[in-house]
């Protein structure tokens, strides 16, 4: 039986290749075209850069937490209630990645968070107040939320931008 270090691990490699593969189906010249929308994220670049940053910042978080500090959560100068704010920030701040940096900066930072979460034992993950700076949850709480579950999200949102691309819907050149 797969303890849930182990069943997080398998999940994040697997949505994360489900998510690549969902790119990587669209021929490489459209991979880079957005979509009319609404909504922050427009292309591919800006759904694995948002997915970067929070990575970064989980790193950052789980580095001062272990270090015995309690980290500014979110992000210096951000509240978890001001969240759009936040997002729409880290969205400026990626418009002149390429996708493929993109791909690079997700893969690379994909390593390091799994090898986060291997230094760790099960029960350091899943027990609640384990650490002092995790507060009133547990490590695996951040850590599927910046890996698996936003991921989850991510295919979703790639899926959206694929299907319009593929069917030449609110594409912008």
């Amino acid at each position: 039986m797969k303890n849930e270090k182990e069943k997080l691990l398998i999940n994040c490699d697997i949505n994360l290749k489900t998510l690549l593969e969902i790119i990587e189906s669209l021929p490489s010249r459209k991979r880079t075209q957005s979509i009319e929308t609404q909504e922050r994220d427009k292309n591919f670049r800006d759904v694995l850069m948002h997915l970067y940053e929070w990575q970064a910042m989980l790193e950052r978080w789980h580095r001062e937490g272990m270090d015995g500090d309690i980290p500014c959560m979110p992000a210096p100068g951000f509240k978890w209630s001001n969240l759009k704010e936040l997002n729409m920030q880290i969205w400026a701040n990626y418009q002149d990645v390429t996708l493929n940096q993109a791909i690079k900066k997700l893969k690379l930072s994909h390593g390091r968070v799994t090898n986060l979460i291997k230094l760790h034992t099960n029960e350091e993950i899943m027990t609640k107040k384990y650490y002092k700076w995790t507060k009133t949850t547990n490590l695996y709480s951040y850590f599927t939320a910046n890996t698996a579950s936003h991921y989850s999200w991510a295919i979703k949102k790639c899926e959206v931008i694929a299907n319009s691309i593929t069917n030449d819907r609110r594409v912008i050149d």
